[in-house]
């Protein structure tokens, strides 16, 4: 079994920063794309950056500028640095991978979701 464990969300002012983790454990062979989803209240699920895994990135334009992603394969772990955060901004940030689990399967997998406020 694949797990996704986010964390670093919080509480944050406007213009603010923070750096979200995602750790990937268990039966893993390799990891390709990774990347980084929000859900705010009332709206779908968007894509918010995505990297491959030789470290091509592409991000949203909401957050071009101000996000970035990064992702350290030995320790099977990708990154999100949020800067100059806005209320906007607020939402549940999930956790992407496509991760091959076996010789012939792959799928993408799903973290639990980190909770980032940013109010004043």
């Amino acid at each position: 079994q694949v797990r996704l464990v986010e964390s670093g969300g919080g509480l944050v002012q406007p213009g603010g920063s923070l750096r979200l983790s995602c750790a990937a454990s268990g039966t893993i062979f390799s990891i390709n794309a990774m990347g980084w989803y929000r859900q705010a209240p009332g709206k779908q699920r968007e894509l918010v950056t995505s990297t491959t895994s030789g470290g091509i990135a592409t991000y949203a334009d909401s957050v071009k500028g101000r996000f970035t992603i990064s992702r350290d394969n030995a320790k099977r772990t990708v990154y999100l640095e949020m800067n100059s955060l806005k209320p906007e901004d607020t939402a549940v940030y999930y956790c992407n991978a496509d991760v091959t689990t076996s010789r012939w399967i792959s799928r993408g997998y799903w973290g639990q979701g980190t909770q980032v406020t940013v109010s004043s």
